[in-house]
């Protein structure tokens, strides 16, 4: 971005107030890391504002995902990382005969003259969104993987570890897999799913919590690539017997990721799990959690309290490590000191000081926790309470004065409170300590581009009878999807959460007993007031954010 035209429309955004403002406090401050960021990314604006303003300073065409679907791809002339690393896409107007560059960032110019390079002269630029492009990008790209002719490659013998090790070392593979990451962050996939199967590699991602199959690395052995993943997360590729499980800090396209890998033997081959933990997922707001307003509200006075427990329940991928570093970020002031424990760190946030368990060397939470008390810290997260030992350590410090956040897995947030007995907390201590339980679920939010008001009517009652139990009524608007380019035809593009927040009353504590039953203290958080999930759900299928299918998929009635 080092042109006089690229500083210039720097200069119109930033006149203009568009550039986010830690961008604008880091101008003149760019190194190596600044100038790979992704100038749209920079700013506030959406990314269709982004590229209507950009073709109106350049002075170029705009291009829709619609044209550039029907349109014939020229991407088989390119490797597939250069087109996700720049975020071009070539084409050509069929019936015309024009050679057409989509760009998402009219500034990189040199990524316009490599393409200029294999396409040739006259090619004509246009700008596109960021988000068309990704579409795009991924269909043709599945395509033309899918319609390329794979070389025979030898099948390495079983007990060949040095063989597999040098395939595994190659290029195709390499590139495979790599390829299959950047794939996989695009699409904003929290998990791949590489399982082995006798017709060959099936590969699904996990996008917006539920599985979606994509195509298999094709032209490389499926050893390879469990291989390959394995020399990735510094793990034994000669042991196929017994699972393993590894982590790695790695680049995918322009993004920095964390990933952790889990195999598993089975009947036919190795299956590898890859969870990604992106590195860049911007300011953790409370607003982008979903939290109701009176919800927000009693969170941010509990979080002014000098010492406790607050406890975020919920079972696995319901978004609880995202609300704790949210709070943690709310918390974290110059005047504090906070303190982590988590497995993985999933989130980093500056100035916290956060650390990773390790239980090969004795650094669990409990032996953690036991030294955190003596760091002077105002602050303590724990990232889960797994056994009896770190529930009593995280309890006394939250007695010693300290406010203490972690997570449980239970179903509901009065059910927090029988599991921490069922761990051996004793009633009265845990009377004396709990401030808070928050239990949260993740739905699918309806895709803003294709979601589409309807009517109830007599005939939606007939067919799900729970409708009438939630609450609605016969001519009652609301949302439900419908599918689209952009959401990949599922109708619902991203995650929000829905919650319930219990505050300890002092009514509420007088149940706390040695057994205590938590549909009592349940039942009585509700008389009280408490919003339930379900509640939750249906005031944002209300608002349109979300379809009832999607709150009954993951709550249910009480």
């Amino acid at each position: 971005m080092a042109s006089e035209l690229s500083s210039q429309f720097l200069d119109y955004l930033r006149q203009k107030n568009y550039l986010a403002a830690v961008d604008d406090d880091a101008a003149g401050q760019a190194g190596p890391d600044r100038a790979r960021d992704k100038l749209w990314e920079r700013t506030e604006l959406s990314a269709v504002e982004f590229a209507d303003e950009a073709a109106r300073f350049f002075g170029v065409g705009r291009v829709s995902l619609q044209d550039m679907m029907s349109a014939e791809p020229l991407v088989a002339a390119f490797s597939q990382r250069f087109l996700r690393e720049t975020v071009v896409f070539p084409y050509r107007i069929a019936g015309e005969g024009e050679t057409v560059l989509a760009v998402a960032d009219p500034t990189d110019e040199a990524a316009q003259r490599a393409a200029q390079i294999v396409l040739g002269a006259g090619v004509v630029i246009k700008i596109a969104t960021s988000e068309d492009l990704a579409v795009v990008l991924n269909q043709r790209l599945d395509e033309s993987q899918a319609d390329a002719t794979a070389d025979v490659v030898a099948q390495p013998r079983e007990d060949d570890i040095e063989s597999l090790r040098d395939l595994a070392s190659g290029a195709p593979v390499v590139r495979a897999v790599n390829d299959l990451l950047e794939k996989a962050v695009e699409l904003r996939a929290s998990d791949i799913h590489i399982e082995p199967f006798p017709a060959g590699l099936a590969v699904r991602l996990r996008i917006d919590g539920l599985l979606r199959p994509v195509a298999a690395p094709a032209g490389v052995l499926p050893q390879a690539v469990i291989s390959r993943i394995k020399i990735i997360a510094n793990l034994n590729i000669a042991e196929r017997r017994l699972p393993q499980d590894g982590a790695a800090r790695l680049r995918a396209g322009r993004t920095d990721i964390d990933i952790r890998v889990a195999i598993m033997p089975t009947q036919h081959g190795e299956s590898a799990v890859i969870r990604i933990l992106p590195k860049d997922r911007g300011l953790l707001v409370v607003e982008k959690l979903g939290f109701s307003q009176p919800d927000e509200i009693k969170l941010r006075r509990l979080l002014k309290l000098p010492h406790g427990m607050i406890v975020i329940t919920g079972p696995t991928g319901s978004g609880k490590t995202t609300t704790l570093a949210t709070i943690l970020s709310i918390l974290n002031e110059p005047v504090r000191k906070i303190l982590t424990i988590e497995d993985p760190v999933e989130y980093e946030i500056p100035g916290v000081n956060q650390s990773q368990i390790k239980p090969a060397i004795g650094l669990t939470f409990a032996a953690a926790l036991r030294s955190f008390v003596r760091q002077d810290p105002d602050v303590i997260m724990v990232g889960e309470i797994r056994d009896s030992e770190t529930a009593h350590v995280a309890v006394h410090a939250a007695l010693t004065g300290h406010l203490v956040l972690t997570t449980l897995h239970t179903e509901t947030a009065a059910a927090a409170v029988p599991r921490m007995l069922d761990l051996g907390v004793e009633g009265y201590l845990l009377r004396s300590v709990l401030r808070a339980v928050i239990a949260q679920r993740l739905v699918r939010q309806l895709c803003e581009r294709c979601k589409s008001p309807r009517s109830l009517g007599e005939a939606d009652f007939v067919e799900d009878p729970r409708l009438a139990a939630f609450g609605f009524r016969p001519g009652e608007t609301l949302h439900e999807p419908c599918g689209c380019e952009r959401c990949g035809g599922t109708g619902y593009r991203g995650r929000l959460g829905v919650f319930e927040l219990l505050e300890l009353s002092n009514d509420l504590r007088e149940l706390i007993g040695e057994k205590t039953d938590g549909l009592k203290i349940d039942e009585a958080a509700i008389r009280a007031g408490m919003t339930t999930m379900l509640d939750d759900g249906i005031a944002k299928c209300r608002a349109g954010l979300t379809s009832p299918a999607e709150i009954l998929r993951v709550t249910t009635m009480r």
